[in-house]
C-alpha cells in the first residue's frame, strides 16, 4: 500500500526521466565501434526488423542516437568482437553477449513451449531433422535456410511453409544449440553456439533466482520507472508472476519503492523505481532542442501503450493494414523534438533514383509548424538522406499536413 509520502513524478519529469534512459537525452561527438556498444548495452537490446523502407530499424535507432553511425560499426560488433549476439526479447533483437548467460532460461522455456506448438504447425516431422542439421553444422560449417534441407520441397509462401529442414534450423536456434554467427544481406547464418559465443559467457550458469533477479532489476533500471508487467515484459524472459513477486520482495527490502507518475492527460499510475533514480531527478541532463525522425521500432516506442501515456502520442504501424483502411502510410515514422513528439512522417528512399521522397508529415494537434520548426525537420529530413547513402531529397507539394 502507498503512503501519504509516496512521491509523485510530474509529466515532464517523467518524459525527462524516460528519454535519459533510452538514449535521447544525451546527443555528442562522433560514432565509434565502441560507443555504439555502449549505447546498445544501455539500451539493453535493439531490434532487428528487415523493412528497409528508409534504412533497417536497427540502423536507424543507433543513428538517431549517435551522429556518424555506420552500419560497419554494429556488423563488427556482431560478427568479429562477438561482443553482441542475436535473439528474442519482444522480438528479433542484438543483445549484449554479457547477458547470453541469462538467455539459457529462454531457450529452456522455448524448448517446451515451441515443441508441441510446432508439431501442431507443422506436422511435417521437423523433430527428425535435429540431428541431421546439427551434423551438416558440425562437419561442414554455417549453413543457412537455404543450404538445409535441400532436396525438400520449398515453396514460396512465408513462415507458415518452411520446410521441415528450415524449421528444425529456426528450433534449434530459438532453443540456443545454433546461434546466427553473421548475415549475408539480411538472411540469417547459422553456426554451432559454442563456434560463436565467446567462451567466457558461454561457461557461465546462473540458477532461476538470479536470473529473474538480474531480468528485473536490470529491466527497471532501462526503464526508470515501471509496473511489474513492464518489467517483465522488457525483456520478455521472465513471467509477469515472477516479475510481481520480486517486486513486492524487493518493495519489502527497501530496494526499490512506489511512486505515481503523472501521465500526458494528468492521470497518475501507481510504478516502482529504485530510491537512487528518484535521487536523480533533479540533475537530468537537458533534452536535444533538435527534430529526430525516429524508427517505428525504436526502444522508446517499443512499449506503445506507455508511449502514449506519457506523451499523449497515438501512433500505430501500418504495414499489416490493408491499404485503403490506412490513415497515414504503409510505414510512418514518429518525429520527437525535445520531451515532445511532434508527429509523423511518411517518406522512402528510393536508392535507383539516388532520392528520398517525402509524402507527407502530419503535425499533432497542440504543434505549430512556424518557420523555425520546420526548417529543424528538413535539416532531420536531410540527415537521414544522407544516412540513407541519397543524394537529394524531393517533397510533395502537399507534404505538410498543417489542419
Amino acid at each position: 500500500m502507498m503512503s501519504a509520502a509516496t512521491p509523485i513524478i510530474d509529466n515532464t519529469t517523467a518524459r525527462q526521466l524516460f528519454l535519459d534512459r533510452h538514449g535521447l537525452a544525451a546527443l555528442s561527438g562522433s560514432a565509434t565501434t565502441d560507443r555504439v556498444n555502449e549505447t546498445i548495452s544501455a539500451l539493453g537490446f535493439v531490434q532487428v526488423d528487415s523493412i528497409n523502407t528508409v534504412s533497417r530499424a536497427h540502423h536507424m535507432i543507433l543513428s538517431s542516437r549517435l551522429p556518424g553511425y555506420k552500419e560497419t560499426h554494429l556488423k563488427r560488433l556482431l560478427e568479429k568482437d562477438r561482443h553482441l549476439f542475436e535473439h528474442w526479447t519482444h522480438d528479433a533483437s542484438v543483445i549484449p553477449t554479457s547477458s547470453f548467460p541469462h538467455w539459457r532460461l529462454r531457450f529452456d522455456r522455448d524448448r517446451a513451449k515451441l515443441i508441441g506448438r510446432w508439431r501442431n504447425w507443422r506436422q511435417n516431422g521437423f523433430e527428425e531433422k535435429f540431428n541431421e542439421v546439427l551434423k551438416q553444422v558440425s562437419d561442414h560449417g554455417p549453413v543457412s535456410s537455404s543450404t538445409v534441407g535441400e532436396d525438400e520441397a520449398r515453396s514460396k509462401g512465408g513462415w507458415w511453409n518452411w520446410h521441415p529442414s528450415k524449421t528444425a534450423l529456426e528450433f534449434l536456434w530459438r532453443t540456443g544449440e545454433l546461434s546466427v554467427c553473421h548475415r549475408r544481406g539480411f538472411q540469417k547464418i547459422y553456426d554451432l553456439t559454442e563456434r560463436v559465443i565467446p567462451q567466457a559467457h558461454l561457461a557461465q550458469r546462473f540458477d532461476l533466482e538470479e536470473t529473474i533477479d538480474w531480468a528485473a532489476r536490470s529491466a527497471l533500471d532501462r526503464l526508470g520507472f515501471a509496473t511489474s508487467g513492464e518489467i517483465a515484459a522488457f525483456w520478455d524472459l521472465i513471467t509477469p508472476a515472477e516479475a510481481k513477486t520480486w517486486c513486492e520482495a524487493k518493495l519489502a527490502s527497501g530496494e526499490i519503492m512506489e511512486t505515481l507518475t503523472e501521465g500526458a492527460d494528468g492521470s497518475l499510475r501507481k510504478s516502482f523505481l529504485m530510491p537512487e533514480t528518484l535521487a536523480t531527478l533533479n540533475t537530468l541532463p537537458p533534452l536535444p532542442s533538435r527534430v529526430r525522425i525516429l524508427s517505428p521500432f525504436d526502444p522508446a516506442l517499443r512499449d506503445r501503450k506507455r508511449a502514449e501515456r506519457l506523451f499523449g502520442f497515438h501512433y500505430r504501424i501500418e504495414v499489416f493494414v490493408p491499404e485503403p483502411r490506412r490513415q497515414y502510410g504503409y510505414y510512418v515514422f514518429p518525429v520527437l523534438e525535445g520531451d515532445s513528439l511532434i508527429g509523423r512522417i511518411d517518406m522512402k528512399a528510393y536508392r535507383s533514383d539516388d532520392r528520398l521522397h517525402v509524402r507527407a508529415f502530419w503535425p499533432e494537434a497542440k504543434t505549430r509548424m512556424g518557420k523555425g520548426r520546420v526548417g529543424k525537420l528538413e535539416s532531420e529530413i536531410e540527415r537521414i538522406a544522407r544516412f540513407a547513402d541519397c543524394g537529394s531529397v524531393s517533397f510533395e507539394s502537399d507534404w505538410l499536413r498543417v489542419p
